[in-house]
């Protein structure tokens, strides 16, 4: 009789280009596949009814998720291997066919994988309401990745908590760690937005605080803080009294379309623009110049994507960041300059994610027993599988993430930028 390991090779094969790219461990103890790649183990036949019930992505992360599949070895250089290998192949179905499907359900037949749908991973799914990017649901989409808690965002970040790139002037200086990089990012920020000691600064989707707080210490502005989560706005609301910034920073906990007050110097949205939506983009690029005086700058920290994939794939919709949508860099910049904006510089950051995604994954594995102890097994993994997904999506380009800084022009054109951009790279000192 055929063995577990073997007899899903054999299945599995007509999916890659060439050998399978990883090796199959299954739970009786049978293997197959190359000997020098990372270990996929079927811990039980239920990783397999999983994929029955759920086929395709969403199926494989939620086995992983409650431990009935696992990854002995580089989980990022497995998922790395097998994307290839499927790219390679060409282009996949959307959904299994009815061969396909029988196929499966012969084989489940024969493993005696057959059976009801095995209860959902223990890690949160987000189940969101109503009209697609109202107010309500964009505040429960923000709710389920932000408000996990602010100890977790504390355990996995650094002490900037800048949950964004950071720009990384030294990576190769072991001294040069995730805090310098991160204030390295915020330093840049603020220059290429010409922050003077009581400039106005509106900060959408403040996070934990990391630009509005550096940016009213270090550059002496006056920051209006926003952002829809709960708890950020709690933290960042704390932080302001600890660092005695009150009435340098006014944190607001409300939606970008229900600001009111114009006539801000700059405006900036780190990494906020993804969760804008498509249809509802050209209106927040209008927004975004209504919001900042003629002559004033505007910063946008974010990332994109191909068309095929905007929202990131059915994994990170469910357990990552709903309702997120990202496009190619050039439409982007289209619809900036479209609401009214001029485009004046785009820096390409995608290097510099890698790395610091990097980061944060050291951290969730060097600290494994923390987070776990902090939210619980299926969620630590849910994150293990996130970082090492979107790292690899950063390395090998199918992802990137840009700094655009636009303009809103005088009714002359004016746009009071200077001449060159050397001054938003020269050394002062800073690490």
């Amino acid at each position: 009789m055929t063995r577990a390991a073997p007899r899903l090779a054999a299945l599995l094969a007509g999916h890659f280009a060439g050998h399978l790219p990883v090796r199959l461990r299954a739970w009786d103890g049978s293997e197959a596949g190359p000997k020098d790649a990372p270990v996929v183990v079927l811990r039980s036949r239920r990783a397999l009814r999983r994929l029955l019930w759920q086929p395709g992505e969403l199926g494989l992360a939620q086995a992983y998720i409650a431990g009935d599949l696992d990854v002995e070895g580089d989980l990022a250089d497995g998922l790395s291997r097998v994307w290839r290998s499927v790219r390679a192949h060409g282009p996949a179905p959307a959904a299994p066919g009815p061969r396909q499907l029988a196929r499966m359900a012969r084989a489940a037949l024969l493993l005696g994988a057959l059976g009801p749908r095995p209860p959902a991973p223990g890690a949160p799914r987000a189940r969101l309401r109503g009209a697609l990017h109202s107010t309500a649901r964009d505040r429960a989409a923000i709710s389920h990745h932000y408000d996990l808690s602010n100890d977790w965002y504390a355990l996995l970040l650094d002490e900037t908590m800048a949950y964004s790139c950071g720009y990384w002037k030294r990576p190769a200086d072991p001294s040069y760690g995730p805090a310098d990089a991160q204030r390295d990012k915020l330093e840049l920020v603020c220059r290429k937005l010409g922050l003077r000691p009581g400039a106005r600064l509106l900060d959408i989707g403040c996070g934990w605080g990391s630009l509005a707080l550096y940016a009213a210490r270090e550059h002496h502005a006056q920051v209006t803080a926003v952002t829809l989560s709960r708890e950020q706005h709690a933290f960042v609301t704390a932080r302001v009294r600890e660092l005695g910034l009150t009435g340098r920073i006014d944190v607001e906990l409300r939606h970008y379309r229900h600001l009111t007050a114009d006539g801000h110097d700059a405006v900036s949205a780190i990494e906020m623009g993804e969760h804008v939506g498509d249809a509802e983009y050209p209106a927040f690029a209008a927004r975004l110049h209504a919001l900042v005086r003629p002559g004033g700058r505007v910063l946008i920290q974010q990332m994109s994507r191909g068309a095929t994939a905007p929202g990131g794939g059915a994994f990170i919709e469910t357990y990552i960041a709903p309702d997120m949508h990202m496009r190619p860099l050039g439409e982007t910049v289209g619809m900036l300059e479209a609401g009214g904006l001029e485009v004046r510089s785009v820096e390409s950051l995608r290097e510099h994610y890698a790395r610091t995604i990097a980061a944060w994954h050291h951290t969730l594995e060097t600290r494994w027993p923390e987070f776990v102890a902090l939210a619980g097994e299926p969620t630590a993994r849910v994150w293990r599988l996130y970082l090492a997904g979107a790292g690899l999506a950063f390395t090998e380009r199918r992802m990137g993430v840009d700094q655009i800084l636009a303009v809103r022009t005088t009714p002359d054109g004016e746009a009071g930028l200077p001449g060159t951009p050397s001054d938003w790279y020269a050394e002062d000192g800073r690490t």
